[in-house]
């Protein structure tokens, strides 16, 4: 990278970061200072032009839910009342435990936007899923539908499925209609621009991807669309750093936010949150320790100052080449065979980042047999060398094989 092309990312990376002034919010290691925990309540942004106002925290609910059902009273306590769900999510436990919850606290059910997805891409499967998804939540309305893992939008938003969504909408089942992805997410949320119909996303949005030219714009096309946004993936943990291994880079930030009392973590959401174009931030908060310490990221507001920024900009520069961006489609139009790179890595990343080896190697497995087996024989030099991140591909790849099969 030339002295040249490194200064125009910095000042992109501050623009965006030091962009939403009143919208920087942190919450401190040692607990609340604008209220005690009993009183604690999670703020709200209008999702889009839907004039539906939503929590800046989203509770991710990929755990077992019926088990947690304390978990679900204390996060309505607290205002973290957008909830998101999928049929699959925890093997298929998350949405009946979350119907548990709806049937035992029925009155609960207006105060909470609840999001659930489906990973079908015809009506008929569609509308399946969603009847099983209403009937297990012990509901019958969504908020929010989703297409699950959108990673090209041109092709998977078709006309079908516009007018599948519409029908919904009209029949009550759901009151808004929209898409999540995980790669080529510029590309798709500059494509859902366009369309007039999306009035939701969930997209892969860290300090580590935000600041791109590419993604700016098409956050940028979503937000003046109207289209209401959610952040996920918000940790940005890699993929291929094995569990406890950091950075010097990123050790260096975690410390200089400890030292202020702000764990790493929240200091990650609060980076997010400084672009008041995006609603929410979704996260897995499977325990109360992470739901009150995202709780408290959210209620409590601090300045992200310049030096902070520019440490978030460092770190993200001197570990981008261990971190996957989510532009699948560059590397695997390199490969020989079809693999699905985007999904592998996010598979290594519930293994070493998040410690879920049991539901790596589930996801894992679900590639087919035929393509698992090419992974540690195909040529990944053109993938690596067209990879705007300098990722050893062919390396991950054979490192998956052998460690989730």
């Amino acid at each position: 990278m030339t002295t040249e092309e490194s200064g125009i990312k910095r000042r992109k990376f501050l623009q965006v970061l030091g962009a939403a002034g009143v919208g920087s919010m942190v919450g401190t290691a040692n607990g609340p200072t604008v209220a005690d925990a009993a009183a604690m309540q999670v703020g709200t942004r209008p999702f889009g032009r839907t004039g539906i106002q939503v929590p800046i925290l989203s509770l991710g609910t990929m755990f077992d839910t019926g088990a947690n059902q304390l978990l679900l009273r204390q996060a309505v306590k607290w205002g973290v009342t957008y909830w998101d769900t999928a049929q699959y999510y925890n093997r298929w436990g998350s949405e009946p435990g979350l119907g548990k919850y709806l049937a035992k606290y029925p009155e609960d059910r207006k105060k909470i936007f609840l999001v659930s997805k489906s990973t079908n891409r015809d009506a008929a499967g569609l509308t399946a899923e969603l009847n099983d998804s209403l009937n297990n939540l012990k509901t019958d309305y969504l908020d929010l539908f989703f297409i699950h893992a959108v990673d090209d939008a041109r092709a998977e938003l078709t006309p079908e499925i516009k007018a599948w969504g519409e029908k919904m909408k009209s029949r009550g089942k759901i009151r808004l209609f929209g898409f999540s992805t995980h790669s080529n997410m510029a590309k798709s949320l500059a494509h859902a621009a366009t369309l007039g119909w999306i009035d939701g996303i969930m997209t892969t949005y860290n300090y580590k991807v935000m600041t791109t030219d590419e993604m700016q714009r098409a956050i940028d096309a979503c937000h003046k669309a109207g289209i209401g946004l959610t952040a996920m993936k918000t940790q940005a943990s890699s993929s291929w750093v094995y569990m406890g291994v950091e950075s010097d880079a990123s050790r260096s930030l975690a410390k200089r936010f400890m030292d202020k009392g702000v764990t790493k973590e929240q200091a990650n959401l609060l980076a997010v949150w400084t672009d008041e174009r995006i609603a929410a931030i979704c996260s897995q908060m499977n325990t109360m320790t992470i739901l009150k310490a995202n709780t408290e990221a959210a209620v409590n507001q601090a300045r992200l100052t310049a030096a902070e920024r520019r440490c978030f900009e460092a770190e993200a520069r001197a570990t981008a080449a261990n971190y996957c961006a989510g532009c699948t489609a560059i590397c695997q139009s390199q490969l020989a065979a079809a693999v699905p790179v985007g999904k592998i890595m996010r598979c290594l990343m519930y293994a070493r980042s998040y410690g879920d080896h049991f539901r790596a190697q589930v996801e894992f497995r679900d590639i087919p047999a035929a393509v698992r087996d090419r992974l540690g024989t195909l040529d990944y030099a053109a993938a690596e060398h067209q990879c705007p991140q300098n990722m050893p591909i062919g390396r991950l790849m054979a490192e998956a094989l052998a460690e989730l099969s």
